[in-house]
């Protein structure tokens, strides 16, 4: 047998009524009901959860624990509810690497001021559509192209593609680079959710590359000389690291910014966030 929400709702209304004829008023059915949930309940779980006096209804040991967890999964339930049926009251904004770079912290704040009813949360997913297609974000910042059957997008604005190297690089002593002076190079990418493919230079001139998966480990290999990086300005302001630097590359093509969400259940507050990232990259706020 099956564990059912009325089940749940029913042991916490016994414990916190303190009686079984209360517990039915407050849910209004019978007190019958109540004592058929309960034992339901029971069976099903396999544990004895109350002990019943003349005078009193306690929970046991095992019962203590089952009324911690029943009331954390019906607040959930309930908060799901409200959530879909009264509008959402939060947007879960996903990002792979870097979310917004400079603009995260005025995007944060200026949100929070003009949309005090909508909490906003950035998530960090390791994934090609930054969790939106895992469920774990409901918008997502991405650098690469979606699948356009799936998810509609919006470029909210362009970043330049930097270098990452180490300090003590001769490299690093220059002000900007080219994509020559890194073909003879080995260099760090991530296939899965980087903007940086071998495709970016000529068949005849392409750098040797590894593959990491993660920023940190990036960083960390690219801090120790062995190889260096390609990647949105953004990451260099979310993640400055001792010991590397970053360096504008001159003739790689900008990155474009986009904003992406499912096509079939957009969330309302989809449009607020372009219009003020849109706004933040166009330095208009």
């Amino acid at each position: 047998m099956d564990v059912e929400l009325r089940h749940l709702r029913c042991l916490v209304a016994i414990v916190d009524e303190g009686t079984f004829t209360d517990a039915a008023i407050r849910l209004g059915v019978s007190q019958a009901a109540v004592s058929r949930n309960l034992a339901a309940l029971e069976r099903a779980l396999g544990v004895r959860l109350l002990r019943r006096t003349s005078r009193e209804v306690t929970p046991t040991a095992s019962g203590t624990r089952v009324v911690a967890h029943a009331r954390r999964v019906l607040g959930e339930v309930d908060d799901l509810v409200q959530e879909a049926t009264s509008g959402r009251s939060s947007v879960r904004i996903g990002y792979a690497w870097s979310a917004v770079g400079r603009h995260t912290s005025a995007f944060q704040r200026r949100w929070a001021s003009a949309h005090p009813e909508t909490d906003l949360h950035l998530v960090r997913t390791h994934s090609a559509t930054a969790g939106l297609a895992e469920g774990r974000c409901d918008i997502a910042v991405v650098r690469r192209p979606v699948d356009a059957r799936r998810f509609d997008s919006a470029i909210i604005g362009l970043e330049r593609r930097l270098c990452a190297l180490s300090a003590d690089d001769p490299l690093a002593r220059r002000r900007s680079l080219r994509l020559a002076d890194l073909s003879e190079r080995t260099l760090l990418i991530d296939r899965r959710t980087g903007t940086t493919t071998p495709e970016l230079w000529p068949p005849e001139s392409r750098p040797a590359i590894e593959e990491t998966h993660d920023v940190d480990d990036w960083l960390t290999v690219i801090a120790g000389g062995r190889c260096l990086g390609m990647t949105a300005e953004s990451t260099a302001h979310q993640y400055p690291r001792p010991g590397v630097v970053y360096r504008p590359v001159k003739d790689a093509e900008p990155i474009a910014v986009r904003i992406a969400w499912w096509s079939d259940d957009p969330h309302p507050a989809t449009q607020q966030v372009i219009e003020l990232l849109t706004a933040l990259y166009r330095g208009d706020t």
